[in-house]
């Protein structure tokens, strides 16, 4: 039997003990979280919205319930965080969580030690944009896989799988450079043109920020083909939420004066009487 070498771990517990109100399938967990506090959700025809604080570094926070190890494929903008790759969740390299445990990603894993920081801004200033496909964003999505239960083997064939697992290195970077600091300085040209390019730069998408330090290793995960749980989430800017009826279109002066009445059952108020 031969493992595929799966995915990365997170070296430090982060906020393990932190409240979570994010978006739950069967107990796990994904919360989009802005200056330290879980983003508002809000539920529409069927999707959860959050909303998008332009120029606001956020991270997203994932939470494994279980009494063992899970497998989770994220993705922003349609592009998995570890790589960049466009996989299915499957096929993606994934992060691996330990039995109850909880962990912040901050942004984009740009090396083994390295992330670089989440931030909402509009299209054409996102890393999709300098990716050069933006068909995906405004899109936060999360699979969770159960690992496969192992059972015992013969000792030559547990050899055979070890030394597999350390041939392919469990400590080698992640192989995707960092782009320039400017992500959208080097954009390859929108396909859109004309109106349709104007009105999709203008939506909300995700950028690539500071550098933060974030350490993390290789580790062997054989995942179950079928996912746990699978958790989607839409952000966009208030004027998208408000046009999408997501939430409420704020009341003009106008329409308050609508709701005005000629007659009230009460007497005038006498400027001299008591107050």
């Amino acid at each position: 039997m031969r493992h595929r070498p799966a995915a990365v771990l997170f070296l430090v517990l982060a906020a393990a003990a932190s409240p979570l109100f994010g978006a739950e399938r069967r107990g796990f967990s994904l919360s989009v979280v802005v200056d330290g506090c879980d983003a508002a959700e809000y539920e529409h025809a069927g999707r959860l919205y959050v909303e998008a604080l332009r120029g606001r570094n956020f991270s997203l926070r994932l939470s494994n319930p279980t009494s063992e190890r899970i497998a989770v494929a994220l993705s922003v903008d349609g592009r998995n965080v570890i790589d960049a790759g466009r996989t299915t969740a499957f096929h993606a390299t994934k992060w691996v969580l330990g039995p109850g445990q909880t962990i912040e990603i901050p942004g984009w894993q740009v090396s083994g030690e390295t992330a670089r920081k989440f931030f909402f801004t509009d299209t054409s200033g996102s890393y999709a944009k300098w990716l050069g496909d933006t068909r995906n964003v405004g899109t936060i999505e999360a699979v969770f896989f159960r690992e496969k239960r192992r059972w015992p083997m013969p000792a030559e064939q547990r050899g055979e799988v070890e030394g597999d697992g350390a041939s392919r290195g469990r400590d080698e970077p992640l192989r995707r450079a960092a782009p320039p600091s400017t992500a959208s300085a080097q954009a390859p040209e929108a396909k859109e043109t004309g109106r349709s390019k104007v009105e999709s730069d203008r939506f909300a998408a995700t950028g690539i920020g500071e550098r933060t330090e974030f350490g993390v290793r290789w580790v062997e995960f054989d995942e179950e083909p079928t996912p746990a749980a699978r958790i989607a989430l839409r952000y966009e800017f208030r004027r998208e939420l408000v046009s999408l009826g997501v939430l409420p279109r704020p009341e003009d002066g106008l329409a308050a004066r609508e709701r005005a009445r000629g007659f009230e059952p009460r007497y005038a108020p006498d400027p001299d009487g008591p107050r």
